[in-house]
């Protein structure tokens, strides 16, 4: 059976690479390729990929809130988590977000064609050193530092949070998510007031610590 394989970067020379490592495998089939995460949500939808190769770090949607997204719309649609962070929070978002897997883009290809015949076979696949850090921290049982961003804030909130630490103005996130300028600086205040920050240049620090803006 041939996997249908939708690639989700935001970097075209690694899609691009990805595309032509996984096309000269029999058993992939590359259907298509997003440049962001609300794109790789409605090219799911239309192409109804098997697998998903999603990077966490992408403009206008986060890779983890995209994963979200999709995988409630389409159930049966396998994520692998695609980072260059080793970031225990990152994997344990994504894969409460319903990724089937989550690799390094370390990795060797190797490791991302068996990752993608592993969800496509409805189990998970974790990287050696992902899997390491996992098992360190467990044994560490490192005090916990607080709620993160995906369990501070809703899922509207983080949209606002990515857009305005991307550059965007109010106007421009309005338009982008189909809001009124009001509804989005309510949201940038509750933003705010949640994480105690004081200002757009914190409330960027914080969007690129937790993963939702380069």
């Amino acid at each position: 059976m041939t996997t249908r394989v939708l690639l989700a970067d935001d970097h075209r020379i690694l899609r691009q690479g990805l595309r032509s490592l996984l096309s000269a495998q029999e058993d992939f089939e590359i259907i298509g390729e997003a440049d962001d995460g609300r794109s790789a949500v409605e090219m799911a939808e239309r192409l109804a990929p098997h697998v998903i190769v999603m990077d966490i770090g992408m403009p206008d949607l986060n890779g983890i809130d995209a994963t979200r997204q999709i995988i409630a719309r389409m159930p049966s649609v396998r994520v692998i988590a695609l980072s260059a962070y080793a970031d225990r929070r990152l994997i344990a978002e994504v894969l409460k977000a319903g990724a089937s897997g989550y690799l390094l883009k370390e990795s060797a290809f190797e490791e991302l064609a068996e990752a993608i015949r592993t969800a496509a076979a409805r189990k998970v696949y974790l990287s050696p050193k992902i899997a390491a850090e996992l098992v360190e921290d467990y044994v560490r049982m490192s005090k916990d530092p607080g709620p993160s961003v995906f369990e501070s804030l809703s899922p509207r909130e983080r949209e606002v949070l990515q857009l305005i630490a991307e550059g965007k103005t109010n106007k421009e996130v309005a338009n982008k998510l189909n809001l009124s300028v009001y509804t989005v600086d309510s949201h940038r205040g509750k933003i705010m007031e949640k994480l105690n920050l004081h200002s757009t240049g914190e409330l960027v620090r914080f969007a690129i610590k937790h993963g939702l803006a380069d």
